[in-house]
Parts: structure tokens; C-alpha cells; sequence
């Protein structure tokens, strides 16, 4: 073996887990390996080039917060930027821009072979080598060994994928790729389990054809707000999107030949791997929905310099012709030309149980697992795994203690909490209604959430932590003025707060009272005092903390509640399966799992909260005195 061939860490495949995966152990000072089927194809955005939505545009800040890229790429290359739910309160609102197609994976690629420490292969990983101590590297097709003392594993959809577009199948990690083969047979041989998922991706059409008058407009906002911290101002000239619907003749023509469906066929039905329930193909709708005669369909431009509209809403596995008679059903697309048609992928996954928090598998130390491959859906979903799994990589091997966030510190814990103590049924998708503590867990706020965790990682650079340290200072000394900055009723006052549109006052108030009524913006308090010049997203983490300080208070009591169970560690040789006083199912599970602390114990799937005061008594017979 060279020493080219010897590496701290090695990441397999390049998407959005992968890319996080490399950059975060590069970055921090590891020698790394990124190997990808085809180096032109790093980051691609496969499905509808998007970055962000709800929940998900919280999980984008968060990477940012904590060091990662995707945010900065999204910003640097998106053609339109929206703030979704933007009429409701700051805890669901989600951040959301269509990315450039090209322009997104040109940025990724580019910042991967600038960064050092960081090598890029192209070659296909075939197998795993492990010892008795832990991983020991990786072989390629090219029969060439690597040796690493970490590896992650970020293969997509590219396990064994098999790609479907009617009855007709082929081999595939996405249209244009092959798949990755080898692999899964090797991680099977080491003794993981393995299933299969199921997705798709949608047809596109040139937008020459479409006749666009007959459509919705879909603006983006006039003032775009960015995703990275690191991002001053967004400053580009954002292109249009559209809204049409199917109706009922579209529902007729997919009703007419899911004979022709690999999902439906009754002769030759070809999928049995689990879909996305909340990302359903068109099929999908139209048999599980049937009261519904239409469907929403937007049409997204994939690039700034491209003829393709994305129809998000309408991913299918039906055969191109019929999915080009569905589609002229549409108004406005009665004369539209696929250039691509949509279809289905299935591909293997490991049922992340398998994993402990910080994503390496408890079954060969030194492996981890981030992306699709544990079972989840979503660019962002991917790369907050694989950032997760890079940092981790990376303080195994420095000898400090791994990082994962709790559920009360981020989106990112959510997810990989729920990964870890209950698997996947289906392929997994971030929701703020997953979250049990969203009001701490805000757009705003991911830095405040997050950045110092990405700074003592050495992933956040001095002029990102000074802003931050900005941001925290002017949190304190603004909420301090206005609390001695006192208003007196009288009609000078009274005037001022008809303009405002708030009511007006019977006693003297502070500004910070007044600026706690929920009707009053910041910016009108320049009627009563000079306001400085701040950067929007201070602003906005400002507004929101005092305005709802009361119910902010609320839940993080809550937090300290939930932080005495979930702190409650259970002893790592703990015997689940002889444990008194536990019924069989639950033995069953914990012993599967084995949390390491109760309050990922309550979260088990079968597991009920008796069960938890049972091992909490179990714990403390075997606790010294002292301990207790």
C-alpha cells in the first residue's frame, strides 16, 4: 500500500451527504477521500432543484450555524428566493429557493477541490474492510485498496438502484448513472440489514411550449432572505414560476393505464419497495384520493439558462407516452414536450436502528451512515447527516468526545433522534410538526442554537463569529434601552400610536412593553427614539424573542423537564432481555436499540411510559448509594 492510498478519512459518494461529510473533516484538519461514481456529477440535484421549505429551511440554517456549506451554495446560485407561511408565526416559516440546476453543483465542486486536505476519486467503492478493532478501508472496482480510519457512506439512491419508467426497467443510481454494486452485498457480509426504499423524480417539459398566460404567475419575494448567516444581502434578478392544476381528464388517463404502472400493474407489478407518503407520485393521488379531481402542479424553471420546467407535483413511473397524454390535460400545457420523463428508483437503505446518535454504526466502529442510506428523503435531510457524520469522523479520530444535538437544540436532533430510536417505515421527511419544542427552534435563532458548537469545531472563520457575538451583545444592551426608554399618554403620544395602528396607552409604558404588543413592528419605534442600522436576521431573532418571551420561557421549563429524563444514562452493559418487570415486547426493543439514555428510551416505538418507570427502578438497584 502507497501512502496515496492512505487516508484519515474516506466518504463514499458525493451529494449533498457526501459533500458535508468530506468538507467538515477536511476542514478540520483530516486527510480525506471523496469518492463518487462520476466527478461531473457531484451535488446534483436529481429531483427539483429547491433547496429549503418548511422545516427544511430551518435545517439548512442550522448546517450553516454549525459550519456547512449548503447554505452559502444555495444563496450564491438560486434563481428565486420565498418565504413560505411567511403570514404566520416565526417558528413554521420556511425558508425556500429554486436553485440553478448547473450552477448549484459548479459552486459544491468548486469549493470541494478548493479545500485542502480534501482529495477527489472517481471510482466505484465495492467493498468494506473491517478488522476486529473497527473499519480499515475500502476497495474499489479497480480491485485498489484505500485504507481509512473512518468511512461514511453517502450512496443516495445509488444501492443497488433500479431505475422504472413504465414496464420497463433498468439499472441505475439515478437517469444517467449507474448504480453503485458491490456494495450492498459487502455491508450485508459484515452483517447489517438491509431493505428497500422507493422514490421518483417528474417529468420536464420545454417551456417553449407551454403557453404561460394560461397560468398562474408564482413571484418570488421582493426582498429575498438569505439562508447563511454568512450572506449579507441577496441581490440577484429572480425568475418567475407558475401554479396550474390537473383535473379530471388527467385523473381518467392515469386511471386507464395502471395496468402500465410498475407501482399498480396487477400482472406486472414491479415496485414493492416503500414510497414517500408525503411526496406521493401522481398515481398515488389519484388511486388513494379519488374524491379529489385536482391537483396543484408548479412549474419551476431548472436553471437560469435553460428551457426545462421542473412540474413539481407530478412524479410518476408511468410510461413516457402516457405521461405526455396526462400532461396535455393540464391548461396552458395542451401543446407541452417532455424532454425528460419523470420515473421511479428503488434502492437499497439500512434501517438506521442500527446507528448510535452521533451516526456510526454500533456494529463496526469507525463506519457511519448519512443520507438516503439511513432511510430519509430531501437534499437537506442528506446534508444535515452528512455534516453530522463528518464532524464525528473527525472527533473520533482528535480523541473528543462526538457531537449530536438534542431535539431541544435543532432540527438536525429531531431527525436523527427519531432516525436512531424509532427507524424508518417509509422514507423519512423533516416536518416542524416532528419537533416538540418548535418555538425555540426557529429560523432565526439556528446560530444562536448552534454556533458555538461549529466554532470549537474550527468550521466557523473569525468574521462569522464576531456577527455572532454581535447579534447575542445587541440582544441584550437594545432589550436593555428600550425597557428605560418611557412613553407618557397625551396626545403628541396619542397620535404617534394611532400612526403605529396600536392602541393607546392609559398609563406610562416602556418601549419594550410597547414593542411587545404584536402589532407593532421594530421600525416604528423611530417615532420615539433613534434605532440603529442592523442586519435583518439580528432583527428578526430580536423581534421575535421579546414577542413571545412569555411563551419562550414556558417551553424552555418544559426543556429542563425533558432534559432530567433524557440526561438519566443506562449503563452501556445493561441486560435488556433478562431485565425483571419488563413485558417481552419492550425487552425486545430496547435490546435492538439500546438507547443510552431513558429519555431516548421513552421514544421507542413499543416501548410505554410504565416500561420507562420500570428501568428507571432497574437502573438505580444498580446504581452505588452515592449515585443515586
Amino acid at each position: 500500500m502507497t501512502p496515496e492510498n492512505s487516508y484519515d478519512i474516506i466518504v463514499i459518494g458525493a451529494g449533498h451527504a457526501g459533500c458535508e461529510a468530506a468538507l467538515a473533516p477536511a476542514r478540520m484538519g483530516f486527510k480525506t477521500a471523496l469518492f463518487t461514481i462520476n466527478i461531473d456529477h457531484i451535488a446534483q440535484l436529481s429531483c427539483n432543484p429547491a433547496i429549503g421549505g418548511l422545516a427544511k429551511g430551518h435545517l439548512v440554517r442550522e448546517i450553516d450555524a454549525l459550519g456547512g456549506e449548503m447554505a452559502l451554495a444555495a444563496d450564491r446560485t438560486s434563481i428565486q428566493f420565498k418565504v413560505l407561511n411567511s403570514n404566520k408565526g416565526p417558528a413554521v416559516r420556511g425558508l425556500r429557493a429554486q436553485a440553478d440546476k448547473y450552477e448549484y453543483p459548479a459552486y459544491m465542486r468548486r469549493t470541494l477541490q478548493n479545500t485542502k486536505n480534501l482529495d477527489i476519486k472517481q471510482a466505484s467503492v465495492k467493498e468494506i474492510t473491517a478488522d476486529g478493532k473497527g473499519i480499515t478501508g475500502i476497495i474499489t472496482d479497480t480491485s485498489t485498496f484505500y485504507s481509512a480510519k473512518s468511512v461514511i457512506i453517502t450512496t443516495g439512491t445509488f444501492l443497488n438502484g433500479t431505475i422504472y419508467i413504465g414496464l420497463q426497467k433498468f439499472k441505475g443510481g439515478r437517469l444517467g448513472d449507474p448504480p453503485s454494486q458491490g456494495l450492498s452485498e459487502s455491508l450485508a457480509g459484515l452483517g447489517f440489514k438491509l431493505g428497500r426504499m422507493k422514490t421518483g423524480t417528474n417529468p420536464r417539459v420545454d417551456i417553449r411550449s407551454v403557453d404561460l398566460d394560461k397560468l398562474m404567475p408564482q413571484p418570488g419575494d421582493s426582498a429575498p432572505v438569505p439562508f447563511s448567516f454568512r450572506t449579507d444581502k441577496i441581490e440577484i434578478q429572480q425568475i418567475m414560476c407558475w401554479l396550474a392544476r390537473t383535473n379530471e381528464n388527467t385523473a381518467k388517463i392515469i386511471m386507464q393505464n395502471l395496468d402500465r404502472s410498475p407501482l399498480y400493474s396487477a400482472t406486472d407489478r414491479m415496485i414493492f419497495g416503500i414510497g414517500p407518503r408525503y411526496c406521493p407520485s401522481i398515481e398515488d393521488k389519484v388511486v388513494k384520493f379519488p374524491e379529489k379531481t385536482s391537483h396543484q402542479v408548479f412549474l419551476e424553471p431548472e436553471a437560469r439558462n435553460s428551457n426545462e420546467l421542473y412540474l413539481n407535483g407530478l412524479s410518476t413511473s408511468l410510461p413516457r407516452d402516457v405521461q405526455l397524454m396526462y400532461v396535455r390535460t393540464i391548461e396552458g400545457m395542451e401543446k407541452a414536450e417532455i424532454t425528460r420523463p419523470g420515473y421511479g428508483i428503488e434502492y437499497d437503505y439500512a434501517p438506521p436502528t442500527q446507528l448510535n446518535k452521533y451516526l456510526e454504526t454500533k456494529l463496526i466502529p469507525g463506519l457511519f451512515f448519512a443520507g438516503q442510506i439511513n432511510g430519509t428523503s430531501g437534499y437537506e435531510e442528506a446534508a444535515g447527516q452528512g455534516l453530522i457524520a463528518g464532524i464525528n469522523a473527525a472527533l473520533r479520530l482528535s480523541g473528543r468526545a462526538m457531537f449530536s444535538p438534542g431535539r431541544e437544540e435543532g432540527y438536525m436532533g429531531v431527525m436523527i433522534d427519531d432516525l436512531v430510536t424509532k427507524g424508518v417505515t417509509e422514507p423519512y421527511r423533516l416536518f416542524s410538526s416532528r419537533a416538540e419544542h418548535r418555538l425555540v427552534l426557529r429560523n432565526d435563532n439556528a446560530d444562536i442554537r448552534l454556533m458555538e458548537y461549529g466554532r470549537s469545531f474550527g468550521l466557523i472563520d473569525d468574521k462569522t463569529y464576531d456577527t455572532f457575538m454581535f447579534k447575542k451583545e445587541f440582544f441584550k444592551s437594545e432589550k436593555e434601552r428600550l425597557n428605560k426608554i418611557y412613553i407618557h399618554p397625551g396626545a403628541e403620544t396619542d397620535n404617534k400610536l394611532k400612526d403605529i395602528g396600536t392602541p393607546t396607552l392609559n398609563a406610562e409604558s416602556s418601549l419594550l412593553q410597547l414593542l411587545r404588543r404584536p402589532e407593532v413592528p421594530y421600525e416604528t419605534l423611530c417615532a420615539f427614539t433613534e434605532l440603529p442600522k442592523i442586519p435583518d436576521h439580528v432583527l428578526e431573532y430580536f423581534v421575535s424573542e421579546i414577542k413571545y418571551e412569555g411563551y419562550i420561557k414556558k417551553q424552555n421549563e418544559q426543556i429542563e423537564k425533558f432534559r432530567k429524563l433524557e440526561e438519566k444514562a443506562i449503563p452501556a452493559d445493561f441486560d435488556y432481555m433478562n431485565a425483571e418487570g419488563l413485558p417481552l415486547e419492550a425487552r425486545q426493543k430496547l435490546n435492538e436499540i439500546k438507547p443510552a439514555t431513558l429519555g431516548m428510551a421513552s421514544r421507542i416505538q413499543g416501548v410505554t411510559p410504565s416500561d420507562i418507570n420500570v428501568l428507571l427502578l432497574l437502573i438505580k438497584k444498580l446504581q452505588p448509594a452515592n449515585d443515586k
